[in-house]
């Protein structure tokens, strides 16, 4: 296989930018910027993530079973890259950001346009980043959205041209 032509056409793949927030119940929480998302189902309404084995996030995810998936909106560019690293809690923050807990006890950004909170119906095991398949169990949306709402979600592509993930 051409390595260049792989990097260069899975890079083709659209990938909104997600923050997938998680409490222990016991006083942990985690936080972790996710792109590999994707809605699979209707009924019931399941979603599917990719999440890094060696975070922090997945660990708890994969204990807790369930989890937050925040929207992040175009004007949110640097709340992706707060993610990036793993979160801090301190000041009943999250690495500087204000939270509400969800009814399932994972938090919901103030900074995000939108959420769902999710349980975990299945983990796929294979390869660096697991597949967390999910039912969403709630959904917050802070304000109205305008316009298309596809459209109001922060892309990959947002964050410059020397940012990719894939490939």
């Amino acid at each position: 296989m051409n390595a260049d032509a792989k990097k260069i056409a899975l890079r083709m793949i659209p990938y909104g930018i997600y923050v997938m927030t998680v409490d222990d119940g016991k006083g942990g929480i985690a936080a972790a910027t996710v792109n590999w998302v994707t809605q699979t189902a209707f009924a019931p309404p399941l979603v599917v993530v990719g999440v890094k084995t060696d975070s922090g996030a997945y660990a708890m995810v994969k204990n807790t079973k369930t989890f937050a998936l925040n929207m992040l909106g175009k004007d949110a560019k640097g709340l992706a890259f707060t993610f990036f690293k793993p979160a801090q809690l301190a000041d009943g923050k999250i690495s500087g950001q204000d939270f509400t807990k969800g009814t399932n006890g994972a938090p919901i950004l103030a900074a995000a346009i939108g959420a769902v909170e999710c349980k975990v119906t299945s983990i796929v095991e294979q390869g660096d980043h697991h597949i967390v398949v999910a039912e969403v169990t709630e959904a917050h949306l802070p304000k109205p959205i305008t316009g298309r709402p596809d459209a109001a979600i922060l892309e990959m592509k947002d964050l410059g041209d020397n940012v990719f993930y894939g490939g």
